[in-house]
């Protein structure tokens, strides 16, 4: 998966001149990825679990299609360890996700104005990956393991924010998006007679800057 970056990262930077040249943007930025918890149930007792709260970080090229409308394709990276949790008992898992989606963006504002937020939506797929060293005992196993593996999900975002104009090509982001996959039953994976249904939210706030017209 650091082949996997390095590239992503280095396909963004190769294209910033035809981006410059052209209505496109390039942009990174970084935020934190707050995750919702979903209970896993074993006859009448459950269990937390969740993605623990860490950084989270993404690079983007944008083309701006006219003055209200827009689109992203977007890659985000994160940390965030997978966690189960009953009262004060609790196991911990290394754990990281990779994300690549493309966004549908609507300005409130034309492509002139100083400050432009903005409303998105779209669509991709999210890779989440244990990354920890797995132990013969773990706390909490009846409920679920935490596993050194991969799960790739589809994934829906939703979104909103605001540019704010520094110059004539760069531009200061604050934005917000909720990245809405499945449970990846896989890294979390429910133990004999345990179930886990639902979707996570992955809640990302973001400061960004991008360069563009």
């Amino acid at each position: 998966m650091k082949l996997v970056r390095l590239f992503a990262v280095c396909s963004a930077v190769a294209m910033l001149p035809a981006a410059m040249a052209q209505k496109w943007e390039f942009g990174v930025g970084a935020g934190a990825g707050i995750y919702t918890p979903q209970d896993v149930s074993l006859g009448s007792t459950s269990a937390s679990a969740k993605f623990k709260t860490n950084v989270a970080v993404s690079t983007w090229i944008g083309e701006n299609m006219g003055d209200r409308w827009g689109g992203e394709l977007r890659y985000s990276y994160q940390l965030g360890d997978a966690r189960l949790k009953q009262n004060s008992t609790e196991a911990v898992f290394g754990a990281e996700t990779h994300t690549i989606n493309y966004n549908f963006l609507f300005y409130t504002k034309p492509s002139e104005s100083t400050t432009r937020p903005f409303l998105d939506a779209g669509a991709g797929i999210k890779f989440y990956r244990g990354t920890g060293a797995e132990a013969v005992v773990q706390p909490l196993s009846q409920y679920a393991l935490l596993t050194k593996a991969g799960d790739l999900t589809g994934v829906v975002s939703i979104g909103g924010g605001v540019k704010i104009k520094l110059r004539a090509h760069a531009m200061l982001r604050f934005d917000v998006h909720d990245y809405m996959s499945p449970f990846p039953k896989q890294v979390i994976t429910p133990n004999f007679g345990a179930n886990v249904e639902g979707w996570v939210h992955d809640i990302v706030p973001m400061v960004a800057i991008s360069f563009g017209q």
